[in-house]
């Protein structure tokens, strides 16, 4: 088994100076994974930018179009939260593509990453939150039109409830929906997922690995699932910006190890997504998005080398 991993370069666009989503960091962690020599065959998997008939299998095609030529009406624009410019439409396009590519990968090699993703405040009708494309969405939409694949869970963990991956799947029978985040968090109207856990401020390590270890094993068994998209956004880390949980770096360390493991013991493939992680310091935010990276390089590699490691409880700090 081995680990690939998908980086576009327009995944980085420009924001203005001090804008609150923290760009940068896709640049970074694309330059860390190389510098740690995570990249399987010692190169990124490039995918193709998103065309619209694949982004209209999950949003409204009037909102596509919207985007793909530049006539987003300001009130939305304001929802987003960026300026909706061309190389921003661009790098939605092109995470959309990436996530995409990053699932049919998993089908092939067991695991794969994206170093972007995880835009799951989009709509069916428009972006929100720092989204403009539902990446997951669009992607699992492209492989059920596909016929790649039957049923599909998604797992996500970022900090923020993932309400509008909620939307598009809600009354789909063959995409299961569950999302674990700070409860007080954005969004402030939630759209219930499948599966919600609110989880109240400041909650840690401990209480937090407790809960997914009794909840993931048994959605795991509830169906036979054809692939698990994790959402492994980094907010939920104390000192993230935009967060209100209190997660250690080790705490998310366990967390992505338990997921990765837990996931592929269940002989299902895994594709992993960045999700949000909110800091002024982008080396740091990059280093705590790359849990996910080596966490999934580690895993591949034991199992490469046929070292099955039990996937839960792990050690957790006191």
């Amino acid at each position: 088994m081995s680990l690939a991993i998908v980086h576009h370069p327009a995944y980085c666009a420009d924001l203005p100076a001090n804008h609150r989503f923290p760009m940068d960091k896709f640049r970074a962690v694309a330059d860390l994974i190389r510098a740690e020599g995570l990249l399987n065959g010692g190169s990124f998997y490039r995918p193709r930018p998103a065309p619209f008939e694949w982004v209209a299998l999950a949003h409204d095609s009037a909102y596509v179009d919207q985007v793909f030529n530049g006539t987003i009406p300001e009130k939305i624009v304001r929802e987003i939260g960026f300026p909706m410019r061309e190389d921003i439409a661009l790098r939605a396009r092109c995470a959309t593509g990436g996530t995409v590519l990053t699932c049919y990968l998993a089908l092939e090699h067991g695991i794969a990453c994206n170093t972007a993703g995880g835009s799951h405040h989009a709509r069916r009708a428009h972006g929100a939150g720092f989204c403009v494309f539902n990446d997951v969405a669009v992607a699992l939409r492209v492989m059920q039109a596909d016929g790649a694949i039957g049923k599909a869970l998604i797992v996500d963990l970022d900090v923020h409830q993932g309400d509008g991956t909620a939307d598009i799947f809600q009354g789909d029978p063959d995409i299961f929906t569950f999302s674990m985040h700070s409860q007080k968090n954005y969004p402030v109207r939630k759209i219930p997922s499948h599966l919600d856990m609110g989880l109240p401020d400041a909650t840690g390590d401990v209480v937090y690995l407790q809960k997914l270890a009794e909840i993931l094993p048994a959605l795991l068994k509830q169906r036979p699932w054809d692939l698990v998209v994790y959402n492994a956004g980094v907010d939920p880390y104390e000192r993230d910006r935009l967060g209100r949980l209190a997660l250690t770096r080790e705490g998310l360390r366990l967390r992505d190890r338990f997921v990765i493991e837990t996931v592929l013991a269940a002989d299902v493939p895994l594709a992993g997504v960045l999700g949000g992680g909110y800091s002024t310091d982008i080396d740091e935010l990059a280093d705590r998005h790359l849990t996910l990276h080596r966490s999934a390089s580690a895993v591949s590699a034991e199992k490469s080398k046929g070292q099955g490691r039990i996937p839960f409880p792990h050690p957790v700090p006191g």
